[in-house]
């Protein structure tokens, strides 16, 4: 038993090292958005890296009017595009004092006790019925999906020169009640202060 702990033990501390690892450079990657030196190697994280990143990071320069439930969720509405990646960045860290999660939802209506709600391509579609049912608790909401802010939406990602940005519509992102950290609006490609047509 005593045996099985001491393996355990150094495990569980390397598993914790490798994911701070990966965060360090990922956090690294989101400010300088390009590729990093590593032991003389240039390492350029994949799209779905840095936009999980960002959606982590997202939840340290916001703040909330309100954070409901026992933990702090980002959650996926459609399909999925990070994979196991989003999961690993998250794990074992807390944003608003809670434990972080991700969770997969099917619908806005699942949405209640979601503080980050990533809207996947794959909902442009019903895009504005969902922005208006999304309104209705305290998510801020963050998309890839072309004209986003201009639609009521939050944060959008764009991709400028082969780099991942965003825009941030912060009247809606005040409007809903939320703080938006200067410092992330200092990095933001453009900043919407104004109402856009359809905006929710």
């Amino acid at each position: 038993m005593r045996e099985s702990n001491r393996v355990r033990g150094p495990r569980k501390i390397l598993r914790r090292v490798n994911r701070l690892v990966v965060h360090v450079l990922l956090t690294i990657a989101l400010l300088a958005n390009g590729e990093l030196a590593l032991d003389g190697q240039q390492i350029r994280p994949t799209e779905a890296q840095l936009k999980a990143a960002f959606l982590f990071n997202f939840g340290k320069y916001v703040t909330w009017p309100r954070i409901t439930g026992d933990t702090f969720s980002i959650c996926l509405l459609g399909q999925d595009p990070f994979g196991p990646v989003l999961d690993s960045i998250v794990a074992g860290e807390k944003l608003g004092g809670k434990p972080a999660d991700v969770r997969r939802i099917r619908g806005a209506q699942e949405a209640s006790t979601c503080q980050i709600v990533f809207i996947s391509s794959s909902q442009e579609s019903h895009l504005q019925s969902t922005l208006v049912e999304l309104a209705k608790y305290p998510a801020l909401t963050v998309s890839d999906i072309p004209d986003f802010v201009r639609r009521g939406g939050m944060i959008q990602f764009v991709d400028e020169d082969d780099r991942v940005r965003f825009i941030v519509n912060l009247s809606a992102a005040q409007k809903a009640g939320f703080v938006v950290s200067s410092e992330l609006l200092k990095v933001a490609k453009y900043v919407q202060r104004e109402s856009g047509p359809g905006g929710v």
